[in-house]
């Protein structure tokens, strides 16, 4: 079997149009582990109310972090995957979850190339059902209609693997240096606090009472509020950052459902309003830069921060198209390519 690689990222609008983002977020709120309602509520909602006003506002926030090349998430992704391609022997292809750039065409790129044994890379580092689950649930449904020959092995979430953690350490130490700050915000893109209930394989073990997460079960395995927390610790760890400057907290929320809290919005206006005066924020939720980064942190966080009485911010980049970053994707391709090896993680 001739064996190949496909690299899945979130995707984005062809355009910072409402024309363009219109299409775009009805394929990403339309799916099923994203707005995970009635399939008629989920329509109403999407359809009837979100689709339209959103678009317009959407369009005027890609537009303030759009490259000349195109979408920074696309352009960020191709870049990474060219990296990965320089170090590897495998074919390599890039698809994305939502928008252009398929994942049937990325499938359909490694068919032709004779690959039937595909190796498949969801590019978020934690477990959650609107993100790693439903990249690996949309490539199976493709895969057993269109490529009913090809296998498919998937790269677990890699939230504590011990060589990312210490790639991730050094991309935060690279982005303080000169900055001496007061705090440091880890901020994760929120979920619904359903879903962490839904995830939870045990249906029990999984209370959000904050101790839940502290006590080791078989649902830390597909709990997304653990493995953000974890990642935090290790990194803490790692770096040997202060206790009391370092927090954690979840953005971007939708609708009126209980959402996984602290809410980073309102970290910024607590941070301000205490008096800190320096604040670092790192969003590990994502390995590419992308709207909810470059607008949502770098941009309205900031002055969200400022206004509450705040001073000096720096947003670190996520892990882009660091060289290390790709170094280690190669290095798992290859144990996988070799014997079928899998990268360590550390359930706790």
């Amino acid at each position: 079997m001739k064996k190949g690689v496909l690299l899945v990222n979130l995707g984005s609008p062809d355009s910072p149009t409402a024309k363009d983002v219109k299409p775009y977020l009805d394929e990403f709120l339309m799916d099923e582990r994203v707005i995970d309602v009635n399939p008629v509520l989920r329509n109403i909602i999407v359809r009837g109310i979100i689709l339209n006003t959103r678009p317009k506002k959407s369009a005027e926030a890609y537009s303030k972090i759009w490259w000349d090349e195109g979408s920074p998430l696309i352009i960020i992704s191709e870049r990474f995957a060219e990296k990965v391609r320089n170090q590897i022997e495998l074919p390599v292809a890039l698809g994305m979850r939502y928008g252009s750039m398929s994942i049937k065409e990325g499938l359909q790129e490694l068919k032709e190339k004779g690959v039937d044994e595909v190796f498949l890379v969801p590019l978020y580092p934690h477990y959650a059902m609107s993100s790693y689950e439903t990249v690996v649930v949309k490539a199976l449904e493709v895969q057993q209609q269109d490529f009913p020959d090809m296998q498919m092995t998937t790269l677990p979430a890699f939230y504590s693997n011990p060589d990312y953690i210490k790639i991730l350490s050094k991309s935060i130490a690279e982005g303080l240096k000169g900055f001496d700050y007061d705090h440091i915000l880890f901020s994760y893109h929120g979920i619904p606090e359903r879903h962490i209930r839904k995830s939870d394989p045990t249906k029990f073990h999984c209370q959000l009472n904050g101790q839940c997460c502290k006590t080791n079960s078989v649902a830390h395995h597909t709990c997304y509020r653990h493995q953000c927390y974890d990642t935090t610790e290790l990194v803490k760890q790692e770096l040997n950052l202060p206790e009391d400057k370092v927090s954690t907290s979840f953005q971007s929320r939708l609708g009126s459902d209980p959402w996984l809290q602290p809410f980073t919005d309102k970290e910024f206006e607590r941070l301000g309003e205490e008096g800190i005066k320096k604040l670092a924020v790192i969003t590990p939720a994502f390995v590419s830069d992308c709207l909810e980064t470059l607008e949502e942190i770098a941009m309205e966080g900031k002055e969200q921060f400022q206004e509450a009485g705040g001073g000096d911010y720096i947003h670190i980049p996520c892990l882009n198209d660091r060289d290390d970053w790709a170094q280690l994707m190669a290095k798992w391709i290859k144990a996988w390519e070799v014997n079928g090896a899998l990268p360590e993680t550390h359930i706790r």
